[in-house]
């Protein structure tokens, strides 16, 4: 299930969030699948309920679960059909950071980004 890492800057809400979309992109959810209910991961996690509620909404803002009163919250197939783009995504902002720490310019960044675009296959 989510994995949380209390030592993270990363706040645990997010966290959440993060996990259920790696769990969607790694074939172990799929759209129509059900949520455990906020209580129960709460304290599967140790965390206050609170988090989990909040993680929830998010991903309802985002379209990516829906609830049910007395059902419970589901997976809807739009987080399928974005999982693997987000986690790209994540990936590449990761690697963005490390770049610029070790002082790569913004433009030679950019200058990446536009020949990959293009369809340079080699990075000079």
């Amino acid at each position: 299930m989510v994995q949380i890492n209390f030592a993270s800057r990363i706040p645990i809400y997010e966290q959440i969030v993060q996990g259920f979309i790696k769990l969607v992109s790694a074939g172990a959810m799929k759209s129509g699948d059900r949520l455990p209910p906020v209580r129960t991961l709460a304290t599967e996690l140790g965390i206050n309920p609170n988090t989990v509620a909040k993680a929830y909404r998010e991903l309802e803002t985002c379209g990516y679960i829906y609830s049910s009163v007395g059902r419970g919250s589901f997976l809807t197939d739009k987080l399928e059909s974005s999982a693997q783009k987000l986690i790209a995504l994540d990936k590449f902002a990761e690697c963005t950071k490390e770049a610029h720490m070790y002082g790569a310019s913004r433009e030679q960044m950019i200058e990446i980004i536009d020949k990959v675009c293009k369809g340079g296959k080699t990075l000079d």
